[in-house]
């Protein structure tokens, strides 16, 4: 269910690479990536979550609301993470010629099918 979510939004997504369902503490759920020569997307779910994590922690020090979106910009991708419950997330991974917004509205109209798939 998780895998045939991602992958709608990831082929959904112009220039999108893949997609991965993980848990703030690195154990990854399930993942879909156009190609796996790409990237290792467990390994980036596992480095994000432990940023996630702190960001989190932050938000809540500051009590400015809960987390819903971390984007993380490098020179070849864009990073979308966003936070579906308390204990997991699923980040999208975009080439940097994609379209960033599409893949940010995409997470955000899945999300709620995430969220009743991990019920």
């Amino acid at each position: 269910m998780f895998k045939s979510i991602m992958k709608d939004v990831v082929t959904s997504c112009t220039g999108g690479v893949g997609a991965v369902l993980m848990g703030y503490d690195g154990i990854g759920i399930d993942q879909y990536c156009i190609d796996d020569n790409i990237m290792d997307l467990n390994l980036v779910g596992i480095e994000y979550s432990n940023v996630t994590k702190e960001i989190r922690n932050a938000v809540s020090v500051l009590t400015v609301g809960a987390l819903e979106e971390v984007s993380i910009k490098t020179d070849q991708y864009y990073v979308i993470i966003r936070s579906l419950t308390d204990e997991y997330f699923v980040a999208l991974l975009i080439a940097r010629d994609g379209n960033y917004g599409q893949g940010r509205y995409l997470l955000m109209r899945e999300a709620t099918k995430l969220r009743q798939a991990l019920d």
